[in-house]
């Protein structure tokens, strides 16, 4: 049995502003393709389907088109919600789905999920086990629960998992291995002191786990417990990823699972470039399919420059953001600092309104303003009109 495992969609972003829409869509195709490809019997999706829990209809209707042809593809997906999920939006429909090979876990409801297959060797087991907190596994046990670990402990330990079959886990939590931790990417929500780590040693029964939430592809202490990572570069952090999905083959109980990584290759790069601002632009002007990348520049130059970020997005039309680094400055100075004086000068109203432009593409309307200026004044103990 073939298992395509990939995470982390995080349909709906926007990077620096950028929405990834587009982006997001060339890459789903892709998978799509690479489906077609190397037909897998199943695909799993490991959370953060969305990039947060009220996504906008763009982001909707991408995903809708991608599991209604994903459906058409392969006979089963099984797909999980992830911390920035919404779980019970997720979860809609879920049983209608069912009936079209759509296996959704977004709201955990006191067991581990699961759904048999059977191939020549047997059966396998999925199990679904959609990103939770402490607090959500609580009412479901009577055994104390304070931690990450000691809430999956329990649910797997409840499921009572026949390990003489084969078992694969889709999860979304922070995966640990003792004292080695993965690498992580800006793009992603920080643990606080360990708290939401979870050891590898859960995961003893399975004999495969698809696991998400960090983005770089990476396994965890044995090949078969592994992040996908997300499908594309979601922070300049991220530069240097090579972005892929996984492709597992099972075999008979016991049978090693060689695991395959297929290349994810994005309609724009996300690059970081530094040098003379000439130079830049000179490499821009000779390299015209790279320059439409989304750019992290660093510009070298000794002397005042004027409108660099004018100047650079003649040739990098999608430069997100310009740094400088010198022997005045002495250090990288972004103008993000700047920037970041004049935001402490603008009003909460004045801050919202701009948020809400980024994120809706259209401004306040008056009677908007009108029910944001009661609420801030409400929120300073002011008087309401």
């Amino acid at each position: 049995m073939k298992l395509l495992h990939i995470a982390d969609l995080h349909i709906g972003k926007r990077v620096n502003a950028f929405s990834m829409i587009e982006d997001q869509a060339h890459i789903l195709k892709q998978i799509l393709r690479m489906i077609d490809a190397e037909k897998p019997d199943g695909v799993l999706i490991a959370g953060d389907i969305y990039d947060r829990s009220q996504p906008p209809v763009e982001a909707v209707e991408l995903l809708d088109t991608f599991l209604t042809e994903l459906t058409a593809s392969v006979r089963s997906v099984f797909m999980i919600s992830g911390n920035h999920d919404s779980p019970e939006r997720l979860s809609f429909g879920r049983r209608i789905m069912r009936k079209n090979g759509l296996h959704i876990a977004g709201v955990f409801a006191g067991v581990l999920q699961k759904v048999g297959l059977t191939d020549a060797h047997g059966a396998v087991n999925i199990y679904l086990l959609p990103f939770l907190k402490p607090a959500m596994a609580k009412p479901f046990f009577e055994q104390p629960i304070e931690s990450y670990d000691e809430a999956v402990r329990a649910i797997i330990s409840s499921a009572k998992i026949d390990e003489r079959e084969r078992n694969i886990l889709l999860t979304h939590q922070f995966v640990v291995n003792g004292a080695w931790l993965p690498a992580r990417s800006e793009s992603e929500s920080l643990s606080v002191g360990g708290l939401e780590n979870v050891d590898l040693s859960a995961f003893a029964p399975f004999d495969y786990v698809a696991a998400g939430h960090l983005h770089k592809p990476q396994k965890i202490g044995r090949d078969t417990v592994r992040y996908a990572g997300s499908p594309l570069k979601y922070s300049f952090s991220e530069a240097r990823h090579q972005k892929s999905a996984a492709l597992l083959e099972l075999g008979a109980k016991g049978d090693e699972i060689p695991v395959r990584l297929l290349p994810l290759i994005p309609l724009r790069d996300l690059r970081e470039i530094k040098g003379p601002i000439a130079e830049l632009l000179r490499i821009g002007r000779e390299e015209a399919s790279g320059a439409k990348d989304y750019i992290h520049a660093t510009l070298t130059d000794e002397a005042d420059i004027y409108d660099a970020i004018g100047q650079l997005r003649l040739v990098y039309p999608n430069l997100m953001t310009l740094d400088f680094e010198n022997s005045r400055v002495g250090r990288v100075l972004s103008p993000g600092a700047a920037a970041s004086d004049a935001i402490a000068e603008k009003s909460p109203l004045d801050l919202f309104a701009a948020f809400y432009q980024m994120q809706n593409n259209n401004e306040l309307n008056p009677e908007q303003v009108r029910v944001m200026e009661r609420i801030f004044a409400r929120a300073a103990g002011g008087a309401e009109e």
